[in-house]
């Protein structure tokens, strides 16, 4: 009998080299050292290269750097070897452009030629994987509308309840001795007004952000001149006694940052420092530019927040506890943490029952 050849698709026999050749899925022939012997046309489409590319060549090119395992060395390195024969298993791969993409691989030993080889099927399910991206996005933005609903039928209630109940006792003070009486609904009114625009523009922000319209746009400013805006435009939602308190530790005060989503941070960290903290207390925000970094902290005395619930604190949506009797939305340190994300900075923050400190630091 004629001594049989190994390895080749084009030796095989005519039936079994249209199976192979017209094969939805790649197969791949891979020896002892990892080397790839024979590729089909599929595996050719899959990974970008041509036939020639690929022959000869060891599997690792297949594969991330991060997939490749060095200990096992080259002999195992065939698609992550021995815990691939026998049963499917889901492999991130590499295409010729390097793509990084997932692929069911399918490994079975053979001897040809009294040769050990390992034949792999590759079936590439990238479009699967995005397909059920998009049905995990879908009933994420399901859920998501169905907790707006609710909270801003709560939210919306109350301020739209006090604007109705002040402009109807604002009709009948018609008398000069009601002035006082008049100015004090005004200001509920105003009030309740603010309230309603902050949490429209907390949905603004995070519906911008979801669509992937936010970017980010820097420009040269003193970080000083920021501070001092912030804290005016908040000094009108100050409980009696309470105070801001800003102060710069270094010579540089100017900043190349995206103005507007830094503005955003500070309005977001101090109004709920305001908030969450009672009359009389202090507000401190420092900021300090050092090793081409801004660094922002925001320390308030308040109610802090329970440790249990810490790790949920940048989840949107999310109010604590002790937070349930004071209006918010729980978007505005979701919103933040996607605004330094943007800027490719980072929060941490401290909290116990004294108060609670976020510290902001942002690459310049």
């Amino acid at each position: 009998m004629p001594e049989k050849k190994a390895a080749k698709f084009d030796d095989l026999e005519p039936r079994y080299q249209a199976i192979v050749t017209n094969a939805v899925d790649g197969i791949i022939t891979i020896n002892e050292s990892g080397t790839m012997e024979s590729v089909n046309p599929a595996a050719l489409e899959i990974f970008g290269y041509e036939q020639d590319e690929m022959l000869g060549a060891n599997i690792k090119m297949l594969l991330p750097e991060r997939e490749q395992d060095e200990d096992k060395g080259a002999t195992n390195c065939y698609v992550i070897g021995q815990h691939s024969i026998g049963r499917g298993r889901e492999v991130i791969g590499k295409r010729k452009n390097g793509t990084i993409f997932p692929f069911l691989l399918s490994m079975s030993e053979v001897l040809l030629a009294n040769k050990k080889t390992f034949i792999g099927i590759v079936h590439d399910i990238s479009e699967l994987k995005e397909v059920k991206e998009e049905l995990v996005k879908e009933k994420e933005l399901s859920e998501l509308k169905s907790r707006f609903v609710t909270m801003a039928s709560h939210e919306f209630r109350t301020p739209l309840s006090a604007i109705l109940s002040s402009i109807s006792l604002i009709a009948r003070y018609n008398e000069n001795d009601d002035t006082d009486k008049r100015l004090k609904h005004v200001g509920r009114i105003k009030s309740s007004v603010d309230n309603l625009t902050t949490i429209l523009n907390g949905f603004l922000s995070l519906s911008k952000l979801e669509e992937g319209v936010t970017v980010v746009d820097a420009v040269a400013f003193d970080i000083r001149d920021l501070t001092e805006e912030v804290s005016d435009e908040l000094n009108g939602i100050l409980k009696n006694r309470q105070q801001i308190v800003s102060k710069h530790t270094s010579d540089t005060q100017t900043v190349y940052l995206d103005k507007s989503l830094l503005r955003n941070i500070m309005l977001n960290l101090v109004s709920n420092a305001i908030k969450y903290s009672k009359e009389g207390k202090k507000i401190q925000i420092t900021t300090t530019i050092e090793n081409n970094q801004l660094t922002l902290i925001i320390q308030d005395e308040g109610i802090g927040i329970p440790a249990y619930e810490q790790k949920y604190i940048f989840s949107r949506f999310f109010r604590a506890q002790n937070a349930t009797s004071i209006s918010g939305t729980g978007l505005g340190l979701n919103i933040v943490k996607k605004y330094l994300d943007l800027m490719n900075g980072t929060i941490t923050f401290t909290s116990n029952h004294e108060g609670t400190t976020f510290t902001v630091q942002i690459p310049l």
